[in-house]
């Protein structure tokens, strides 16, 4: 390939040298490479480029297209594009080293902690998603994690974390295990099967619009939901979209160990105190649908739901392991569910 390419001085010559059909196809291939590469180059906007209108023409100039001058100039400047975007990409791991998303914002900005300006074009600072705390990168290890949830700023209900939620709605518990709660326990505790049959996929996905579209005014009635197990179905499937489960992944192994411990009495000991590691709204609402599920245990004559079925179902739902093994999930489902249903058993003493 080095012998057929045009010598320095035939490249600036007025007429082009007569090729093969094998030089014009490797031409036309490197043609194309070549304003590939400028297209990357010129569209990014982060750095000046020499790039007047008729520099970009001459750069497709048959005399001038294999100079060495405009070859090196390219190269030159694409590598000023390149350490320009692995700059950026440096802060913004720093930024998700520290748990903080890098925001780009638009007009003049102060940091809110330090009250300094955000200098710079692109992600001068990092935005809290949950109440739009603005802070430079480097002030963001000295805000407390613990903020307020502004409400207008929580775009739904499902798939939310559950302590963010209940602060932005100043609520004990999530509403949306309020809402189906209640309606469960007003028409469906004695529905058999209650918790284990499955209602229609579609109509769980409509109450999970509902709710996040219209939040505690979701009509969840049986006028609109006649089947108490679509009901049921909504609730479960809040608990699976939890993006940290009722039972945190912190304490997920300790729940794991109280419940290997063979003395009942200890290991009900056990898992009391690791009850006490739950995060308040955690243990609120795990609490909750607690006492909601015992209630269900005593229609087991007309439910066949006692506390050992509402394990196998609601074991997986509430607590997940921290890694992402379904060898270590199969291992612990026998845990989970006696988790569940020790914490049904005794939730009067529990909690």
């Amino acid at each position: 390939m080095q012998k057929l390419l045009p010598s320095h001085k035939t490249a600036h010559s007025s007429h082009m040298p007569e090729v093969s059909t094998e030089w014009a196809a490797a031409a036309a291939n490197l043609l194309s490479n070549i304003r590939s590469s400028w297209t990357n180059c010129t569209v990014l906007t982060t750095v000046r480029l020499p790039g007047a209108e008729e520099d970009r023409e001459k750069i497709w100039d048959p005399s001038t297209m294999f100079s060495e001058d405009l070859w090196l100039e390219n190269e030159k400047n694409c590598a000023v594009v390149h350490k320009s975007k692995r700059g950026r990409k440096r802060q913004e791991l720093l930024a998700v080293a520290l748990g903080v998303k890098v925001h780009t914002f638009r007009g003049p900005h102060w940091c809110e902690y330090c009250a300094n300006f955000m200098w710079g074009l692109i992600a001068q600072g990092v935005r809290c998603s949950d109440c739009g705390l603005n802070v430079h990168k480097q002030c963001s290890k000295y805000v407390p994690n613990d903020c307020q949830p502004d409400l207008k700023r929580i775009k739904r209900v499902y798939c939310c974390d559950l302590t963010t939620l209940v602060k932005a709605h100043n609520t004990q518990r999530p509403m949306v295990v309020d809402s189906c709660i209640r309606e469960i326990e007003a028409r469906g505790l004695k529905s058999e099967g209650l918790y284990r049959v499955s209602g229609f996929t579609e109509h769980i996905e409509d109450v999970k619009m509902a709710f996040d579209r219209d939040g505690d005014k979701a009509d969840i009635s049986a006028s609109i939901y006649p089947d108490i197990n679509i009901i049921a179905g909504a609730l479960k499937l809040y608990f699976r979209d939890l993006p940290i489960p009722v039972i945190t992944y912190d304490t997920y192994s300790k729940f794991i160990e109280a419940a290997k411990i063979s003395n009942p009495d200890e290991r009900l000991e056990a898992i009391h105190e690791v009850l006490m590691l739950l995060p308040a709204a955690h243990y609120e609402t795990l609490r909750y649908l607690m006492i909601h599920l015992k209630k269900v245990t005593l229609h087991e004559k007309e439910n066949f739901m006692n506390a050992e079925n509402l394990g196998i179902v609601f074991g997986p739902t509430l607590m997940r392991p921290p890694e992402d093994s379904t060898l270590a999930t199969l291992n612990d489902m026998r845990y989970q569910k006696l988790i569940v249903q020790i914490l049904i058993e005794n939730e009067d003493v529990l909690f």
